[in-house]
């Protein structure tokens, strides 16, 4: 589903030439100051909202003064939109090379340039597959597969996106990438259409899985529906909805919060003392002593509960490659 564009709203001035004064102004209202607050929100974000105003609108609930997040999902799509506040934007990289999940919805018949809803019809067909049909084709695209991404994608081609390249009418080739899918199944088939449960890894585009299922059994295919429903440790039993988050009291938002941590579940852990965690913190390798400590890897370091680095094992020291500052953060105040 391609990227929608950001509706761009712009001022007028008003009041300025033609011998016109300007209005008094009373003065402006005070703002409240950005703060210093980290963690994970784990946004159960609606159709037709942007990632991008996803993040702003968390941003300005939780008065945060950094965010970011971990995998665009489309306007169309609905589902887990993971959004980093202040220091957790450091492990953003860990979640987006984490697992992901969907579910999703293939309108059989009809193939569009965008492979969902909202593209141009490129190819119909009459046809429509049997259950036993879909079935028969899934493990064609499970385990390690070469997969075309669509053209409507975010993907640079000499430097531009892939999907305004498509718009203004240029032949976009993208060359195909290896992706993992680890499982799909059928959750629910009718005539028209069959819902498809999918696991898969980094880069994945579930459009083109529609597509590519449509050719394979001649009736063409486009995504109706798809839904996130992890990506990497966050799933939908976390997730909150904007609707849910406090307009007016961004400390009542901070019990939708999930530690930095979280992040880096599957990552080993080593608990360091005080000097340790200031050598660390400045960029310095530790030695690791301990049977528990880890022996080679991603590791990271926390002090009195408090994550301190994430970083590689190395010869026994653990090389800090992120530092975290996270004493005095809201909702990462120590105890």
């Amino acid at each position: 589903m391609p990227p929608s564009r950001e509706r761009r709203f712009q001022g007028e001035r008003q009041g300025e030439g033609h011998g016109e004064r300007r209005p008094q102004r009373g003065p402006r209202p005070d703002r409240p100051k950005r703060r210093d607050v980290s963690g994970w929100v784990i946004l159960d974000k609606g159709v037709g909202m942007t990632s991008t105003h996803a993040v702003a609108v968390v941003k300005r609930l939780f008065n945060a003064k950094k965010a970011g997040h971990a995998g665009t999902l489309d306007p169309l799509a609905s589902g887990i939109l993971p959004i980093a506040l202040g220091e957790a934007t450091k492990t953003v990289p860990f979640v987006m090379d984490g697992r992901k999940a969907y579910r999703f919805t293939v309108a059989w018949g009809v193939e569009t340039d965008t492979d969902d809803g909202e593209g141009r019809q490129v190819a119909t067909s009459e046809a429509r597959p049997s259950r036993e049909a879909v079935e028969a084709a899934l493990p064609t695209f499970l385990g390690s597969i070469e997969q075309v991404p669509p053209r409507f994608s975010a993907i640079k081609i000499q430097g531009e996106r892939a999907y305004d390249l498509a718009r203004e009418g240029e032949v976009v080739e993208l060359a195909p990438r290896r992706v993992q899918i680890d499982h799909l199944a059928i959750v629910e088939h009718t005539g028209d259409h069959t819902v498809i449960e999918a696991e898969c890894g980094k880069g994945t585009y579930v459009r083109a899985i529609a597509r590519d299922l449509g050719r394979m059994l001649g009736c063409y295919g486009h995504i109706a529906a798809l839904r996130r429903t992890r990506v990497g440790p966050f799933m939908e039993a976390v997730a909150c909805q904007v609707a849910g988050l406090d307009n007016e009291n961004p400390d009542a938002n901070l019990a939708h919060l999930q530690p930095v941590e979280t992040a880096l579940d599957g990552v080993p852990s080593t608990a360091v003392s005080r000097d340790m965690a200031l050598r660390l913190m400045r960029g310095q390798p530790v030695i690791l002593r301990g049977r528990d400590a880890p022996a080679a890897g991603k590791a990271f370091a926390t002090c009195g509960g408090i994550l301190v680095a994430v970083g590689d094992v190395e010869r026994g020291e653990l090389v800090p490659h992120r530092v975290f500052h996270l004493g005095g953060t809201a909702a990462n105040r120590p105890a």
